[in-house]
């Protein structure tokens, strides 16, 4: 008898490198990274929490304090969570000098946070 797709069966389960992980959610704190091994033997750097981020002023980078998450467009709960991901809206203090910064870099799978000044 006839099978339609929705009635197959599923031929194997998730091979290992199919399997996702979770999620870092980067936040504001002390410095904190965890490494993981992946394909190939690489390793790639989460960072879990972070005080200080790269900013682009003037051509050149400078580090300054994270203060608070502004806004996250992967998710608005992100921004109350303060949980940094790429492209989020982060408020700094530089020189007692206040700014909004937006992160170019992955925290979850780079292990730092670049950002530029926005507009």
């Amino acid at each position: 008898m006839y099978q339609t797709p929705s009635e197959k069966l599923k031929k194997r389960g998730k091979r290992k490198y199919e399997i996702a992980r979770e999620p870092a959610n980067t936040s504001i704190g002390e410095h904190k990274i965890k490494k993981i091994r992946v394909r190939g033997g690489n390793v790639k750097n989460r960072l879990l929490a972070e005080k200080y981020a790269n900013v682009l002023i003037d051509s050149t980078y400078q580090k300054c304090e994270i203060l608070s998450v502004v806004d996250n467009p992967a998710n608005r709960n992100f921004a109350r969570a303060n949980i940094i991901t790429k492209g989020a809206i982060l408020k700094v203090k530089k020189d007692s000098k206040e700014m909004n910064v937006k992160v170019t870099s992955r925290p979850g799978q780079d292990g730092i946070i670049n950002a530029v000044l926005t507009g």
